[in-house]
């Protein structure tokens, strides 16, 4: 892997947002299952615990696989059937986290270009 400490922490970052999508997806699916309760994580919180156990960014030499705390969401309006999903708020997060998602591949992306143009002026210089 390239020792690129941004890499790294935007790994992390597209790994967490792929995983809270796939939460989101999941209770978007489970809209009408009776007593399914909504899921989510603290992105804000998992993100700074995949950042502090990585050793690739303390060190070390290898990136980090990263499990993040999964906890049903509290103080949603239960239906007479047990659910708490809610579509709005669904929607909401899902098209959030997308939009942070596709930054995090534009920085991604523009952190590639940079090292590939560092390296075309080094070839065309020697």
């Amino acid at each position: 892997m390239i020792d690129m400490p941004q890499v790294a922490v935007l790994g992390h970052f597209l790994d967490l947002a792929a995983e809270r999508a796939g939460l989101l997806g999941s209770n978007l699916a489970n809209v009408d299952t009776p007593g399914y309760r909504a899921l989510d994580m603290n992105f804000r919180i998992e993100f700074a615990r995949a950042l502090s156990q990585d050793p690739a960014l303390n060190g070390g030499l290898e990136y980090a696989s990263f499990t993040p705390a999964v906890r049903p969401v509290r103080g949603l309006m239960t239906r007479p059937d047990g659910n708490n999903v809610s579509l709005e708020r669904e929607g909401l997060l899902l098209a959030d986290t997308q939009l942070r998602y596709n930054t995090a591949i534009e920085l991604l992306r523009t952190d590639f270009h940079m090292l590939a143009s560092a390296i075309a002026e080094g070839n065309a210089s020697s």
